[in-house]
């Protein structure tokens, strides 16, 4: 089963099993609203901050966790991966 959306419009969902059509969903509450662009790109953008504060927050509790362990290797101090280039194979017909 695949829901779609448009999320300009919340009040509508389109239900499709496997690639038919089934049926579209209204939600009577939301029917008469709608959402402009900018207030979708706005709550993206809040919710993206959100996220990356809350995670700078648990990087920096473990680092105190850590803190008194002793340090991992960095990218900065281990050796870079020998560059592999790609064989070409060519076949000769006579």
């Amino acid at each position: 089963m695949t829901i779609r959306y448009d999320p300009r419009d919340l009040a509508e969902i389109r239900v499709y099993l496997g690639d038919a059509f089934l049926c579209r969903a209204v939600c009577q509450e939301l029917a008469g609203q709608t959402v402009s662009l900018k207030d979708i790109v706005r709550a993206r953008n809040a919710r993206r901050r959100e996220v990356r504060a809350g995670l700078s927050a648990r990087a920096q509790i473990v680092e105190t966790l850590l803190g008194s362990s002793p340090a991992l290797p960095t990218a900065e101090s281990t050796p870079p991966a020998p560059t592999v280039a790609p064989t070409l194979k060519r076949y000769w017909n006579e």
